[in-house]
């Protein structure tokens, strides 16, 4: 296989880890929300959702690693609970909300079934899957991406190019922030982190490709990706944005549903509710996979831990699937709040060149992009008047950005810092 072939192959991939079930409930209620200042909250949401995940697969290249590799500079032990950390996170939220997506698109508006039964039917087949491993998730995978990209493909054409009334004004405070927030939902930072490594490894078993080739061809492959997620997003939250005058929803699932039935019809959307339903079976079974995986490896290789995650994880989704996508969406956003900014720190550390991320720059960034997070976690539980003060004090702490600065001065410390002990 010729570079230039395996490139794209590498960045088809790298696309479909990306763009999950979850990805295409998001971007067009974002637009619909945003009307006319979509493009706007469309750079927000890109920065959080394409560009920080591609970074994240651009810092896998660069270390050949696996996940406790991306916060080792920090600590072994603190790389240790950041992982179970993320991997806890994954099973307790994207996952169950893969479930919760099949339902709303491809069982509630043609089958009599309670959304308890669905959950538990849909992971008892996850179970089955990952303690049987099969090759037919693969297959499923080669042909699903196309086809949900093809129908996303003709919804945005069709829909962008329809007769439809004036955009209204946006409702969000700071649309370009907002956006940005937004993008925490598509969990694709996350991803990146856990699951960017598959493709490093993939191209060291085969063995005929050098580290710095591997690196370009990766950071090319990402960059090819990234362009498609735009795309696609960018259409998404468009046609979202020419419709919020003419649908009234308040529902994520609702709108893309509407969507695709005013352009594609009644056929057209159960059929994208049957892809839909396949790729999220695909996302939640490669989630407790991967988790199972993990307690594995830490477990000495005990098949047994792996069974009890499988189960753990399984049940957690039954628990938590049977809620709606919009609840779910609601019980993340603390959880989000505490670990996407250490996650995007992380990234970014992982990133630049070495001489700027010594250990010491690692763990003063780390310990303070944690610290001014922590008033944007609380804000969910208390709305005390001494928070307020704290967050008033705090630049951009108003929009839930409030570590961005304080993480960027940290960074400029830790420099100073250490080269004065170099001196």
């Amino acid at each position: 296989m010729s570079i230039n072939k395996q490139t794209l192959v590498i960045a088809f991939a790298l696309f479909s880890l990306f763009f999950g079930a979850g990805n295409l409930i998001l971007p067009p209620f974002l637009g619909y929300n945003a009307g006319g200042s979509w493009p706007l909250v469309s750079i927000g949401f890109a920065i959080s959702a394409v560009i920080i995940p591609i970074m994240a697969i651009y810092g896998h290249a660069r270390l050949q690693g696996t996940l406790m590799d991306f916060a080792n500079k920090v600590s072994p032990v603190f790389a240790l609970i950041y992982a179970l950390i993320i991997y806890a996170i994954s099973i307790s939220l994207p996952s169950p909300r893969t479930a919760s997506v099949t339902y709303e698109m491809a069982i509630e508006p043609y089958f009599e079934m309670s959304s308890l039964t669905l959950s538990a039917i849909y992971f008892a087949f996850v179970l089955l899957f990952a303690l049987n491993r099969t090759r037919i998730l693969n297959i499923i995978g080669k042909f699903l991406t196309p086809l949900i990209i093809l129908i996303l493909l003709l919804i945005i054409s069709i829909g962008l190019f329809a007769d439809v009334t004036p955009m209204s004004g946006t409702i969000f405070k700071s649309t370009f922030t907002d956006g940005i927030l937004e993008g925490y939902q598509t969990f694709d930072a996350i991803g990146g982190v856990v699951v960017g490594g598959v493709i490093v490894v993939s191209l060291a078993l085969q063995g005929t490709l050098n580290y710095d080739q591997k690196k370009k061809m990766i950071a090319k492959a990402g960059l090819l990706a990234g362009l498609g997620l735009v795309i696609i997003y960018g259409g998404l939250i468009a046609l979202g944005a020419s419709y919020n005058t003419t649908i009234e929803t308040d529902d994520r699932v609702q709108l893309l549903t509407d969507l695709s039935k005013g352009t594609l019809g009644d056929i057209g959307t159960s059929f994208l509710g049957v892809l839909v339903a396949l790729a999220c079976f695909t996302t939640a079974v490669g989630i407790v996979t991967g988790t199972a995986d993990f307690v594995k490896k830490i477990a000495g290789n005990s098949q047994m831990a792996y069974i009890i995650t499988a189960v753990v994880g399984c049940i957690i989704g039954v628990a938590v699937g049977q809620f709606d996508v919009h609840y779910i969406i609601d019980i993340a956003l603390p959880a989000l709040m505490f670990i996407y900014p250490i996650t995007i720190a992380l990234i970014i550390l992982n990133v630049l060149p070495q001489k700027w991320t010594t250990p010491l720059v690692f763990r003063f960034v780390i310990a303070v992009t944690f610290l001014f997070s922590i008033p944007d976690f609380l804000q969910f539980f208390t709305t005390s008047e001494m928070l307020d003060i704290v967050k008033s004090y705090i630049p951009l702490a108003g929009v839930s950005m409030g570590w961005v600065l304080p993480a960027l001065v940290a960074f400029v410390l830790g420099n100073l810092l250490q080269q004065k002990a170099a001196h």
